[in-house]
């Protein structure tokens, strides 16, 4: 571990040891999770900004250009009103300019800030994409016609990880017969504006068709670690934005009811306390009640493993270690129910409480031997993004697609073909089920 890092002494919380945290050991239980009340919808209002404003030919003409050429960055210039903008420039300055200039902009703007794909094709994304507060269309509207920078403007809403601009590059090395892999090429382009702009300093970017975890500092790769992701149906894994609060070192598991209940576990347990206590796992029935619980006490057979980050989330999907680690080594690793199994998890949690200013590495390797349950918060909290990407570049650098395990890239592929929407969801529709036991 990188030890030589130097950071404050942390303040270690130790926690109960009831850590209801995910689990994923033991068969998905035959009760329905719990289903959350469904996201509602925020459309997007009527611009607050009227829709003209005094363009100046030459600037609508830099616009229209920029139309003409927006296949570059995987979208359409049929979107845009192009051949309207023509005939408004041809006409000259005035009222027709200034609104249709206006309405192109501000729709060109829309696509690139916040991705062509409306969110009922966007199957299981919840990541929260905050670029239409930072960047308001008005506000950016309004600095074309004053500032003159129209192309400027426009080229500033790229996304800024690398692998954007690695994908505009596949898709302009892409003969334009081949049309199923630019569509490919596009679909996954959009993929990445549906995320912020910017994605921060440091986070952790999970590609689940890729099967892969990737600690980026700076935009840059720090460490890859492959991932076992959830199984095809009722437990995929979502896609979604969080934070990583802190890394619980020695996790104990609490297992749901659905297992302790409906699997039996929790009558053969308390009969047989001598296996129980060989597993790690407590059991007890409450006298008022007669309700089992089972608690899984910390150690290398823990259905956690050995570390699991605190990812609080309404999916109840977490990155964590497994005891299972054979399983990293088969190419196709989607077993679990939900949770993310990431291989050379120790490593990982390590790092990420150093980078977040939880812990030194001293201090790390001595809580992660210690045996007990320690949560360590991060003085500097750590984004993590769970993504969907069928495309992109491989950990040897080489571009590649990946199984679309999830049936994910058909919607997608057809929002691209068909004409744009003109009214679009901020907020995912689809409803948000914690899957009550994440697993192998």
């Amino acid at each position: 571990m990188g030890t030589a890092v130097m950071l404050a002494t942390p303040v270690l919380a130790q926690a109960p040891q009831d850590d209801a945290g995910p689990q994923d050991l033991l068969p998905a239980p035959s009760a329905q999770p719990v289903t959350a009340t469904p996201a509602v919808p925020v459309v997007q209002p009527v611009p607050s900004w009227p829709l003209t404003r005094q363009w100046r030919a030459g600037d609508a003409r830099i616009l229209a250009d920029a139309i003409e050429k927006i296949g570059a960055e995987g979208l359409s210039p049929a979107d845009y009103g192009l051949a309207e903008l023509r005939a408004a420039l041809a006409a000259g300055e005035g009222p027709q300019l200034d609104e249709i200039a206006s309405r192109s902009f501000a729709w060109l703007v829309e696509d690139l800030r916040d991705g062509r794909t409306p969110m009922d094709a966007r199957r299981q994304w919840f990541a929260s994409d905050t670029d239409a507060e930072a960047m308001p269309t008005g506000k950016l509207l309004e600095q074309a016609v004053t500032g003159h920078d129209v192309a400027g403007l426009l080229a500033s809403l790229a996304p800024t990880h690398p692998e954007y601009a690695r994908l505009k590059a596949e898709l302009a090395a892409t003969p334009a017969n081949n049309t199923q892999r630019r569509a490919l090429v596009r679909a996954n382009m959009d993929r990445w504006r549906w995320l912020p702009r910017d994605l921060g300093k440091q986070y952790l970017l999970v590609n689940v068709p890729e099967m892969m975890l990737r600690l980026m500092v700076n935009n840059t790769v720090v460490r890859s670690y492959r991932t076992i992701v959830g199984k095809p149906g009722r437990t995929a894994t979502p896609q979604f934005a969080e934070t990583v609060e802190g890394v619980i070192f020695n996790p104990t598991w609490t297992v749901p009811q659905s297992i302790v209940v409906g699997e039996g576990l929790g009558p053969r347990l308390l009969a047989n306390p001598a296996a129980a206590r060989a597993k790690g796992y407590k059991a007890w029935r409450d006298s008022e009640s007669g309700q089992i619980s089972v608690v899984q006490q910390p150690g290398p057979n823990n259905a956690l493993g050995l570390i699991k980050l605190d990812m609080p989330n309404p999916h109840a999907i977490f990155l964590h270690d497994t005891p299972s680690k054979e399983l990293f080594n088969t190419e196709v690793r989607a077993y679990s129910h939900g949770c993310i199994r990431t291989e050379r998890a120790m490593e990982m949690g390590m790092t990420v409480a150093i980078l977040g200013k939880g812990a030194s590495g001293e201090e790390a390797i001595a809580i992660s031997k210690s045996g007990e349950y320690t949560r360590v918060p991060l003085r500097e909290p750590m984004p993590v993004y769970i993504t969907y990407f069928t495309m992109g570049t491989n950990v040897e650098g080489a571009m590649s697609t990946y199984s679309d395990i999830y049936d994910r890239d058909a919607p997608v592929l057809a929002s691209l073909a068909s004409a744009r929407q003109m009214t679009r969801a901020r907020t995912s529709e689809e409803e948000i089920v914690p899957l009550e036991n994440g697993g192998i």
